[in-house]
Protein backbone atom coordinates (compact mmCIF):
# COMPACT_ATOMS: atom_id res chain seq x y z
CA UNK A 1 0.00 0.00 0.00
CA UNK A 2 1.65 3.21 -1.07
CA UNK A 3 1.74 5.00 2.18
CA UNK A 4 2.36 8.68 0.12
CA UNK A 5 -0.37 9.52 -1.85
CA UNK A 6 0.50 12.81 -3.09
CA UNK A 7 4.26 11.95 -4.45
CA UNK A 8 4.09 12.99 -8.19
CA UNK A 9 0.61 14.05 -8.30
CA UNK A 10 -1.21 16.63 -9.74
CA UNK A 11 -3.72 17.94 -6.85
CA UNK A 12 -6.31 20.75 -7.03
CA UNK A 13 -7.70 22.16 -4.06
CA UNK A 14 -11.46 23.55 -4.27
CA UNK A 15 -11.56 26.27 -1.79
CA UNK A 16 -7.67 25.70 -1.59
CA UNK A 17 -7.26 29.44 0.34
CA UNK A 18 -9.03 28.69 3.16
CA UNK A 19 -8.33 27.11 6.56
CA UNK A 20 -7.75 23.48 5.67
CA UNK A 21 -6.75 24.41 1.96
CA UNK A 22 -3.83 26.53 3.14
CA UNK A 23 -2.61 23.30 5.69
CA UNK A 24 -3.62 20.82 3.00
CA UNK A 25 -1.29 22.22 0.39
CA UNK A 26 1.95 22.85 3.15
CA UNK A 27 1.88 19.21 3.76
CA UNK A 28 1.05 18.11 0.13
CA UNK A 29 4.74 20.03 -1.02
CA UNK A 30 6.51 18.45 2.16
CA UNK A 31 4.71 15.04 0.25
CA UNK A 32 6.43 15.60 -2.76
CA UNK A 33 3.38 16.41 -4.75
CA UNK A 34 4.33 17.36 -8.88
CA UNK A 35 1.85 20.22 -9.00
CA UNK A 36 -1.01 21.65 -6.95
CA UNK A 37 -3.70 23.68 -8.02
CA UNK A 38 -5.34 26.16 -5.51
CA UNK A 39 -8.76 27.12 -7.25
CA UNK A 40 -11.05 29.43 -5.79
CA UNK A 41 -13.39 32.73 -6.18
CA UNK A 42 -11.42 35.31 -4.16
CA UNK A 43 -8.84 37.06 -5.97
CA UNK A 44 -7.00 39.01 -2.77
CA UNK A 45 -6.78 35.71 -0.94
CA UNK A 46 -4.73 33.91 -3.59
CA UNK A 47 -3.01 37.12 -3.88
CA UNK A 48 -2.02 37.08 -0.23
CA UNK A 49 -1.69 33.63 -0.39
CA UNK A 50 1.43 33.55 -3.20
CA UNK A 51 3.06 35.93 -0.98
CA UNK A 52 3.03 33.36 1.46
CA UNK A 53 3.33 30.26 -0.50
CA UNK A 54 6.54 31.18 -3.43
CA UNK A 55 6.72 27.24 -4.19
CA UNK A 56 6.74 26.97 -7.66
CA UNK A 57 4.45 23.96 -8.16
CA UNK A 58 1.63 25.88 -6.99
CA UNK A 59 -0.81 27.39 -9.64
CA UNK A 60 -3.68 29.53 -8.79
CA UNK A 61 -6.58 29.85 -10.33
CA UNK A 62 -9.31 31.83 -9.95
CA UNK A 63 -12.69 30.35 -10.56
CA UNK A 64 -16.15 29.09 -8.90
CA UNK A 65 -17.65 25.59 -8.17
CA UNK A 66 -20.99 27.02 -9.73
CA UNK A 67 -19.04 27.79 -13.07
CA UNK A 68 -18.59 23.82 -14.49
CA UNK A 69 -17.14 25.18 -17.77
CA UNK A 70 -14.18 26.28 -15.95
CA UNK A 71 -13.73 23.65 -13.31
CA UNK A 72 -13.50 21.74 -16.81
CA UNK A 73 -10.09 24.01 -17.50
CA UNK A 74 -9.34 23.57 -14.33
CA UNK A 75 -9.03 19.74 -14.13
CA UNK A 76 -7.26 19.10 -17.51
CA UNK A 77 -4.42 16.96 -15.81
CA UNK A 78 -5.47 16.49 -12.44
CA UNK A 79 -4.88 13.34 -10.34
CA UNK A 80 -6.87 13.81 -7.38
CA UNK A 81 -9.27 16.51 -6.22
CA UNK A 82 -9.74 17.83 -2.69
CA UNK A 83 -13.26 19.56 -2.43
CA UNK A 84 -13.26 21.81 0.25
CA UNK A 85 -15.06 24.65 -1.08
CA UNK A 86 -18.54 25.52 0.82
CA UNK A 87 -20.42 28.00 2.20
CA UNK A 88 -20.25 27.16 5.57
CA UNK A 89 -21.56 29.86 7.79
CA UNK A 90 -24.84 28.17 9.21
CA UNK A 91 -26.64 31.68 9.95
CA UNK A 92 -25.65 33.06 6.25
CA UNK A 93 -27.21 30.08 5.08
CA UNK A 94 -30.19 30.20 6.76
CA UNK A 95 -30.51 33.65 5.52
CA UNK A 96 -29.32 33.58 1.98
CA UNK A 97 -30.58 30.11 1.32
CA UNK A 98 -30.52 28.97 -2.31
CA UNK A 99 -27.08 30.53 -2.83
CA UNK A 100 -25.71 27.92 -0.37
CA UNK A 101 -27.56 24.82 -2.39
CA UNK A 102 -25.87 26.92 -5.71
CA UNK A 103 -22.63 26.64 -4.58
CA UNK A 104 -22.92 23.46 -2.00
CA UNK A 105 -25.17 21.12 -4.17
CA UNK A 106 -24.82 22.38 -7.32
CA UNK A 107 -21.85 22.69 -7.14
CA UNK A 108 -20.67 19.19 -5.70
CA UNK A 109 -22.28 17.91 -9.21
CA UNK A 110 -20.03 20.32 -11.04
CA UNK A 111 -17.12 18.90 -9.52
CA UNK A 112 -18.33 15.32 -9.84
CA UNK A 113 -18.78 15.44 -13.54
CA UNK A 114 -15.58 17.42 -14.57
CA UNK A 115 -13.59 14.89 -12.70
CA UNK A 116 -15.42 11.81 -14.47
CA UNK A 117 -15.13 13.81 -17.86
CA UNK A 118 -11.20 14.86 -17.16
CA UNK A 119 -10.23 11.71 -16.21
CA UNK A 120 -9.66 12.29 -12.49
CA UNK A 121 -8.34 9.94 -10.25
CA UNK A 122 -9.63 10.33 -6.67
CA UNK A 123 -11.98 12.90 -5.49
CA UNK A 124 -12.45 13.35 -1.67
CA UNK A 125 -15.36 15.65 -0.76
CA UNK A 126 -15.04 17.63 2.95
CA UNK A 127 -18.32 17.00 4.93
CA UNK A 128 -19.56 18.23 8.10
CA UNK A 129 -21.02 16.85 11.34
CA UNK A 130 -23.99 19.24 10.67
CA UNK A 131 -24.86 16.78 7.80
CA UNK A 132 -26.22 13.71 10.42
CA UNK A 133 -29.63 14.25 10.47
CA UNK A 134 -29.13 18.12 9.82
CA UNK A 135 -31.25 20.87 11.02
CA UNK A 136 -30.20 23.85 9.39
CA UNK A 137 -29.63 24.54 5.53
CA UNK A 138 -25.68 24.18 5.60
CA UNK A 139 -26.01 20.59 7.13
CA UNK A 140 -28.89 19.82 4.69
CA UNK A 141 -27.16 20.99 1.53
CA UNK A 142 -23.61 19.18 2.88
CA UNK A 143 -26.12 15.53 3.38
CA UNK A 144 -27.38 16.22 -0.06
CA UNK A 145 -23.27 17.07 -1.21
CA UNK A 146 -22.32 13.95 -0.11
CA UNK A 147 -25.09 11.92 -0.93
CA UNK A 148 -24.06 13.27 -4.94
CA UNK A 149 -20.40 12.16 -4.73
CA UNK A 150 -20.96 8.63 -2.99
CA UNK A 151 -23.80 7.79 -5.76
CA UNK A 152 -21.32 9.38 -8.09
CA UNK A 153 -19.28 6.02 -8.10
CA UNK A 154 -22.12 4.80 -10.23
CA UNK A 155 -22.06 6.63 -12.61
CA UNK A 156 -18.74 6.39 -13.30
CA UNK A 157 -19.32 3.58 -16.33
CA UNK A 158 -16.08 2.80 -18.30
CA UNK A 159 -13.76 6.00 -16.39
CA UNK A 160 -12.03 5.50 -13.44
CA UNK A 161 -12.60 8.19 -10.74
CA UNK A 162 -13.14 7.26 -7.55
CA UNK A 163 -15.37 9.05 -5.30
CA UNK A 164 -15.03 9.44 -1.59
CA UNK A 165 -16.20 11.47 1.73
CA UNK A 166 -14.72 13.00 4.84
CA UNK A 167 -16.98 14.06 7.54
CA UNK A 168 -15.47 15.77 10.78
CA UNK A 169 -16.42 18.26 13.30
CA UNK A 170 -15.42 22.11 14.43
CA UNK A 171 -11.76 22.17 13.62
CA UNK A 172 -9.76 24.08 16.53
CA UNK A 173 -9.07 27.69 14.90
CA UNK A 174 -10.45 27.79 11.67
CA UNK A 175 -11.48 30.91 9.72
CA UNK A 176 -15.07 31.98 11.33
CA UNK A 177 -14.92 29.57 14.03
CA UNK A 178 -15.74 30.93 17.68
CA UNK A 179 -11.69 30.22 19.15
CA UNK A 180 -10.60 33.58 17.23
CA UNK A 181 -14.06 34.97 18.25
CA UNK A 182 -13.67 34.16 21.89
CA UNK A 183 -9.72 35.62 21.66
CA UNK A 184 -11.62 38.55 19.80
CA UNK A 185 -13.82 39.67 22.28
CA UNK A 186 -12.63 38.24 25.49
CA UNK A 187 -11.13 41.87 26.84
CA UNK A 188 -14.91 42.91 27.03
CA UNK A 189 -15.29 40.30 30.46
CA UNK A 190 -17.79 38.89 28.54
CA UNK A 191 -18.24 35.65 26.58
CA UNK A 192 -21.53 34.56 24.53
CA UNK A 193 -22.32 30.97 25.23
CA UNK A 194 -25.75 30.24 23.26
CA UNK A 195 -26.29 26.98 26.01
CA UNK A 196 -24.86 25.87 28.98
CA UNK A 197 -25.20 22.05 28.07
CA UNK A 198 -23.90 22.53 24.20
CA UNK A 199 -20.80 20.20 23.33
CA UNK A 200 -19.39 20.11 19.92
CA UNK A 201 -16.50 17.05 18.47
CA UNK A 202 -13.32 18.97 18.21
CA UNK A 203 -10.51 17.98 15.74
CA UNK A 204 -7.17 20.17 14.60
CA UNK A 205 -6.24 21.34 11.47
CA UNK A 206 -2.65 18.83 11.25
CA UNK A 207 -5.45 15.60 12.24
CA UNK A 208 -8.36 17.05 9.30
CA UNK A 209 -5.43 17.61 6.99
CA UNK A 210 -3.64 13.80 7.85
CA UNK A 211 -6.97 12.34 8.02
CA UNK A 212 -7.98 13.29 4.39
CA UNK A 213 -4.60 12.17 2.83
CA UNK A 214 -4.84 8.62 5.11
CA UNK A 215 -8.37 8.09 3.30
CA UNK A 216 -6.58 8.92 0.28
CA UNK A 217 -5.02 5.62 0.13
CA UNK A 218 -7.53 3.76 1.94
CA UNK A 219 -10.64 4.79 -0.14
CA UNK A 220 -11.99 2.47 -3.03
CA UNK A 221 -15.00 4.86 -3.85
CA UNK A 222 -18.02 5.49 -1.86
CA UNK A 223 -17.05 5.62 1.22
CA UNK A 224 -17.83 8.05 3.79
CA UNK A 225 -15.06 8.12 6.70
CA UNK A 226 -14.98 9.47 10.09
CA UNK A 227 -12.23 10.09 12.83
CA UNK A 228 -12.33 9.39 16.09
CA UNK A 229 -12.49 12.85 17.97
CA UNK A 230 -12.89 14.80 21.35
CA UNK A 231 -15.83 16.10 22.53
CA UNK A 232 -15.77 19.61 24.62
CA UNK A 233 -18.26 21.24 26.22
CA UNK A 234 -18.63 24.76 24.95
CA UNK A 235 -18.81 26.53 28.27
CA UNK A 236 -14.97 24.43 28.54
CA UNK A 237 -13.69 26.19 26.00
CA UNK A 238 -14.85 29.61 26.82
CA UNK A 239 -13.04 28.87 30.45
CA UNK A 240 -10.10 28.17 28.66
CA UNK A 241 -10.02 30.78 26.38
CA UNK A 242 -11.35 33.46 29.05
CA UNK A 243 -10.72 31.97 32.82
CA UNK A 244 -11.61 35.58 34.49
CA UNK A 245 -14.27 36.15 32.25
CA UNK A 246 -18.08 36.24 32.77
CA UNK A 247 -20.08 33.41 30.34
CA UNK A 248 -23.39 34.94 29.14
CA UNK A 249 -25.86 32.92 28.19
CA UNK A 250 -27.68 34.39 24.90
CA UNK A 251 -29.87 31.03 23.63
CA UNK A 252 -29.40 28.83 20.81
CA UNK A 253 -29.80 30.43 17.41
CA UNK A 254 -31.21 29.58 13.95
CA UNK A 255 -30.50 26.41 12.77
CA UNK A 256 -27.85 25.06 15.94
CA UNK A 257 -28.38 21.84 17.99
CA UNK A 258 -27.74 21.48 21.40
CA UNK A 259 -25.27 18.23 20.35
CA UNK A 260 -24.07 17.38 17.01
CA UNK A 261 -23.82 13.39 15.16
CA UNK A 262 -21.92 12.03 12.91
CA UNK A 263 -23.27 8.66 13.24
CA UNK A 264 -26.74 8.01 13.24
CA UNK A 265 -28.83 4.24 14.31
CA UNK A 266 -29.77 3.69 11.10
CA UNK A 267 -26.24 4.61 9.70
CA UNK A 268 -24.90 2.21 12.12
CA UNK A 269 -26.28 -0.78 10.36
CA UNK A 270 -23.90 -0.47 7.32
CA UNK A 271 -21.34 1.01 9.40
CA UNK A 272 -17.56 -0.50 10.05
CA UNK A 273 -15.49 0.87 13.13
CA UNK A 274 -11.78 0.11 13.01
CA UNK A 275 -9.26 1.58 16.12
CA UNK A 276 -9.07 5.14 15.32
CA UNK A 277 -12.11 5.57 12.24
CA UNK A 278 -15.46 4.70 11.27
CA UNK A 279 -16.89 4.32 7.57
CA UNK A 280 -20.19 4.45 6.84
CA UNK A 281 -20.63 1.99 3.77
CA UNK A 282 -23.03 3.08 0.66
CA UNK A 283 -25.98 0.91 0.57
CA UNK A 284 -26.00 0.34 -3.76
CA UNK A 285 -25.98 -2.88 -5.28
CA UNK A 286 -22.35 -1.88 -6.49
CA UNK A 287 -20.76 -1.77 -3.09
CA UNK A 288 -18.90 -4.78 -2.48
CA UNK A 289 -15.74 -4.17 -0.84
CA UNK A 290 -15.29 -5.89 2.35
CA UNK A 291 -13.40 -4.21 5.37
CA UNK A 292 -12.87 -7.14 7.38
CA UNK A 293 -8.85 -7.08 8.35
CA UNK A 294 -8.85 -4.73 11.74
CA UNK A 295 -12.67 -3.60 11.58
CA UNK A 296 -15.78 -4.16 13.29
CA UNK A 297 -19.16 -3.95 13.11
CA UNK A 298 -21.18 -1.94 15.14
CA UNK A 299 -24.82 -3.14 17.13
CA UNK A 300 -27.82 -1.58 15.71
CA UNK A 301 -28.47 0.65 18.59
CA UNK A 302 -25.05 2.38 18.30
CA UNK A 303 -24.89 6.29 17.68
CA UNK A 304 -21.61 8.69 17.59
CA UNK A 305 -22.21 12.06 19.13
CA UNK A 306 -21.18 14.87 20.68
CA UNK A 307 -22.62 14.06 23.86
CA UNK A 308 -22.42 10.21 24.24
CA UNK A 309 -18.58 10.30 23.07
CA UNK A 310 -16.26 8.86 25.15
CA UNK A 311 -13.16 10.86 24.51
CA UNK A 312 -13.26 14.23 26.41
CA UNK A 313 -11.28 17.32 26.33
CA UNK A 314 -10.69 19.33 29.37
CA UNK A 315 -10.41 23.04 30.28
CA UNK A 316 -6.50 22.42 30.83
CA UNK A 317 -6.15 20.73 27.25
CA UNK A 318 -8.65 23.10 25.66
CA UNK A 319 -6.04 26.07 26.82
CA UNK A 320 -3.04 23.91 25.75
CA UNK A 321 -4.80 23.74 22.02
CA UNK A 322 -5.88 27.41 21.48
CA UNK A 323 -2.17 28.19 23.28
CA UNK A 324 -0.34 26.59 20.70
CA UNK A 325 -2.76 28.19 17.47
Amino acid sequence: MNQNPLQDKVVLVTGGTGSFGKKFIRRALALDVKKIIVFSRDELKQYEMAQEFTDSRIRFFIGDVRDKDRLYRAFDGVDIVIHAAALKHVGACEYNPFEAIKTNIHGAQNIIEAAIDKGVDKVIALSTDKACSPVNLYGATKLASDKLFIAANAYVGEKHTEFSVVRYGNVVGSRGSVVPFFKKIRETGVLPVTDERMTRFWITLDKGVQFVIDNLTRMHGGELFIPKIPSMKVTDLAKAIGPECEIKYIGIRPGEKLHEAMITEDDARHTVEFDDYYVIQPEFSWWSKEFSEGSKTLDESFSYTSDNNTEWLTVEQLRDLVGNM
